[in-house]
């Protein structure tokens, strides 16, 4: 089987995967609100269960915080005094990430969607160790590339899932697995761009080909 064949038959098992891909480029996750979606990464950063444990936490922030306007937005997120939510999210290194992502990108806009987007035009792979939020302490390249994508980048981000799912299916028609992931992101983009598929629909596939219905519980 092709490397295309394989990848549609996973692909056509979620519907409205085109829909999740837009609303990431489009930067239109969490309600477009970029505070929620640095925090999401922030929290992602860990290596927790991204459906168990992220999203609720993520939600529990924007019911106490963000709704009840203690949070505003990014320059707001970078002064927040985070010990207030460690009932909902108790992990120190997270919350300094997302304090300090907040702070720079809070420099390049009033407008936390533009801040973003501007960035991420901004940014890229080869130069993420010394970009301003690749150089933030605890933003490893994960979370790097799952910001770019947030700000409308199609790229893919090589977490531990990303990586098995799409090196398993490398094997499964005769190509060699990749491991090191600058290496790994760049193959998957050139397969995106050869079987028609965009990158971040390639990864958010990898989340979701084994619990499809999952697709309608992400933000």
């Amino acid at each position: 089987m092709s490397i295309k064949n394989e990848l549609s038959s996973l692909i056509d098992r979620i519907k409205n995967l085109d829909k999740l891909a837009d609303k990431c480029l489009n930067t239109e996750r969490w309600n477009g609100n970029v505070s929620l979606m640095i925090l999401d990464a922030a929290i992602t950063s860990v290596g927790v269960n991204y459906f168990q444990v992220v999203i609720p936490k993520v939600k529990a922030f924007e019911k106490d915080f963000i709704k009840t306007e203690k949070v505003t937005g990014l320059s707001s997120l970078a002064n927040f005094q985070y010990e207030e939510a460690f009932y909902i999210w108790k992990n120190n290194r997270s919350w300094q990430v997302a304090k300090k992502i907040a702070q720079y990108l809070s420099i390049l806009s009033d407008n936390d969607k533009k801040a973003l987007r501007v960035w991420a035009k901004n940014s890229s792979l080869s130069h993420w160790k010394s970009d301003p939020i690749g150089k933030i302490k605890g933003v490893g390249l994960i979370t790097y590339q799952y910001l770019r994508m947030m700000g409308g980048i199609d790229t893919v981000m090589p977490d531990k899932i990303v990586k098995k799912v799409i090196n398993e299916i490398f094997i499964k028609t005769g190509e060699l697995p990749i491991y090191d992931d600058i290496q790994f992101i760049e193959k998957v983009e050139k397969i995106a761009t050869q079987t028609g598929y965009r990158p971040v629909e390639l990864c958010f596939m990898t989340w979701l080909f084994n619990n499809p219905e999952k697709l309608f519980g992400m933000p």
